[in-house]
């Protein structure tokens, strides 16, 4: 592009640049991690000149539900919220792979615990995003000394932001021992998900992934892989407890999520699987993923929502804004 364009969010009401969004420092969910939140990447496909929001409707479905967890009220339905989000990208230039950062949030400058009888506020970010984590290589994990939360403690089911705490202690954990990801255990020694991803287990033919019910979020790229596998490659998916040294004698075994997209995983504490590189499965996975995320496969375009009115394919934008990592 010829020019430098702000990033804008949506905040408080109306669009402003992202660089003005401010809470201040007694705001309800920064004390107390009453918040909740979406990720949903987009994708550039160079040939058709488009950015194609990635099932937005689905994830803004799942913002309501969280937002009902936490006593909130969003106000705008799913769809209006998927147009606001274009709008948003469409006015910021983004023509390249992107991310939106919606989130609900208590907005109440009080102290106090609690969830009713507060002010709820709505953002949506958007701004230009890569891969999260390295996917062109195995993952190296180790199963964690922190347990995943438990569904009557903290809503595992909800992105609810003061959660991820709980994938902080994890992640950091992980990293800290030379492992790239960690993978976390429920309470009763199942296997739950990664610090921030879902979790498919080949054998023996059948891809596992444990059930809804093991303290998972109930992700939106599990649901996309599970019909990939199903649809595309052939191959039947079973959801059920899994067993922490199933990780170890396992054919294949990958990691998945909005911002890890599809991860294999070569090693889990120390431990090989299957020949310690990208298996055949996740490679075939990831080859079919990206097409239908950038929307070369007409069976599943109803997925991908168009961002842009006017399709054009400029130079990537230089923004006013850095990208976070995250």
């Amino acid at each position: 592009m010829d020019k430098q364009l702000p990033l804008l969010c949506y905040f408080e009401g109306g669009v402003v640049p992202l660089n003005e969004a401010k809470v201040g420092i007694l705001t309800h969910a920064l004390s107390y991690g009453t918040a909740c939140f979406e990720g949903i990447r987009g994708y550039y496909n160079e040939k058709h000149g488009q950015l194609y929001l990635f099932r937005a409707r689905e994830h803004y479905e799942r913002l309501h539900e969280s937002s009902r967890v936490l006593i909130m009220n969003l106000k705008f339905s799913p769809d209006e919220l998927v147009e606001m989000t274009c709008d948003l990208l469409r006015r910021s230039g983004i023509y390249e792979d992107a991310y939106s950062r919606p989130s609900m949030y208590k907005a109440s400058e009080v102290i106090g615990v609690r969830l009713h009888d507060l002010k709820d506020e709505l953002y949506i970010t958007v701004q230009p995003f890569g891969n999260y984590i390295d996917i062109d290589r195995p993952l190296n994990v180790g199963v964690s000394s922190w347990k995943r939360i438990d569904d009557n403690a903290m809503p595992a089911r909800a992105k609810i932001t003061g959660a991820y705490v709980n994938s902080a202690f994890a992640k950091s954990e992980a990293l800290l021992n030379g492992y790239d990801e960690a993978i976390m255990l429920d309470n009763s020694g199942h296997v739950s998900e990664g610090s921030a991803e879902n979790l498919f287990m080949l054998r023996n033919g059948v891809m596992h992934t444990p059930s809804v019910t093991e303290n998972i979020l109930e992700g939106i790229t599990r649901l996309t892989i599970m019909t990939l596998l199903r649809e595309e490659l052939g191959i039947p998916v079973v959801e059920r407890t899994i067993d922490r040294t199933e990780l170890y004698v396992c054919d294949e075994l990958l990691l998945c999520g909005t911002g890890a997209q599809i991860a294999p995983v070569g090693s889990v504490d120390h431990r090989p699987v299957g020949n310690g590189g990208v298996g055949e499965v996740a490679r075939r996975l990831q080859s079919i993923y990206f097409d239908v995320v950038r929307g070369n496969v007409p069976k599943y375009m109803h997925w991908c929502t168009p961002v842009h009115t006017e399709v054009r394919r400029p130079a990537k934008a230089e923004h006013a804004v850095a990208v976070a990592s995250k």
